[in-house]
């Protein structure tokens, strides 16, 4: 079995090419540090003898590219994460967006759906959910699978159920699902105006006009260029005096686009003003 940490460097950006050249998918401005203890995790995983018998596997079988994009996208998220947060959007935020007569989401890196189901949940305790449309978006086709089937594990509603309250919810959480032995499935209609499809934030366009952009805890994994160019996808996609909200560890502070945005509160949500 390959040890952890010893694929080298240049390993990593000749998987990085082969990746892109045969399967569009580009890594090339993710972080190195992370992208390469990934990689090595999986050598790990999967009980590869050498980085030559993973970059062969992934140049002969392109079924295990599927496998492969699973572990180095991450796939870390849970509903109504940071309640602060989501106790903002629903206080501040929401009262805003009400005023608009359609509400366009865009929840992007959305993963397996927790974030893109707090936010129906929000909306619909709101009395907006019958004016809106929530974009989830991933690059990873299988985590969309598991948000389109709205099934998550028992085990972690005593932690969503407890995030639920500190952000303002009112309700017993158990409302908004049904028990089945050790998975719960969520109510139907919280998928109405749920919208799955994939988009690669590295190298696809704006696809529509939001007037609040969830993404959250995915730039911190981009090469600063990178982040760049994420936030110049999210400003075209994003009408004026729409929301911007990113991860605890993410900020607009150093970027180009932020003399045209305002900061609305600690919890990482910036206002678009008012520019061509």
């Amino acid at each position: 079995m390959l040890e952890p940490s010893i694929v080298k460097d240049e390993e990593v950006e000749y998987l990085i090419r082969d990746v892109y050249d045969l399967y569009g998918y580009d890594f090339s401005r993710y972080s190195r540090a992370s992208f390469k203890r990934r990689v090595n995790r999986l050598c790990l995983i999967d009980k590869f003898t050498s980085f030559a018998e993973l970059r062969y596997t992934i140049i002969t079988e392109p079924d295990y590219l599927k496998r492969f994009v699973e572990e180095i996208t991450v796939n870390v998220t849970e509903m109504f994460r940071d309640p602060l947060f989501f106790k903002e959007i629903r206080e501040q935020i929401l009262p805003h967006l009400g005023t608009f007569p359609l509400i366009r989401i865009w929840v992007a890196g959305c993963s397996t759906g927790e974030e893109a189901y707090s936010m129906a949940i929000l909306l619909k305790e709101a009395g907006l959910y019958d004016k809106c449309l929530i974009y989830g978006t991933d690059l990873n086709p299988s985590v969309l699978e598991q948000a389109r089937s709205g099934v998550f594990p028992i085990q972690q509603m005593k932690q969503y159920s407890e995030n639920y309250i500190l952000s303002g919810g009112k309700k017993d959480f158990s409302e908004y699902y049904t028990a089945n032995y050790d998975s719960v499935q969520f109510d139907k209609s919280l998928q109405k105006k749920l919208i799955l499809s994939t988009h690669n934030l590295v190298s696809d366009s704006s696809f529509n006009s939001f007037q609040l952009i969830i993404c959250r805890n995915v730039l911190i994994y981009f090469e600063k260029d990178l982040q760049e160019r994420v936030f110049k996808l999210f400003d075209d996609s994003l009408e004026n005096l729409g929301y911007l909200a990113l991860g605890s560890k993410e900020t607009l502070r150093f970027s180009n686009l932020k003399k045209s945005y305002e900061t609305v509160s600690e919890q990482k949500i910036w206002k678009k003003t008012e520019h061509q």
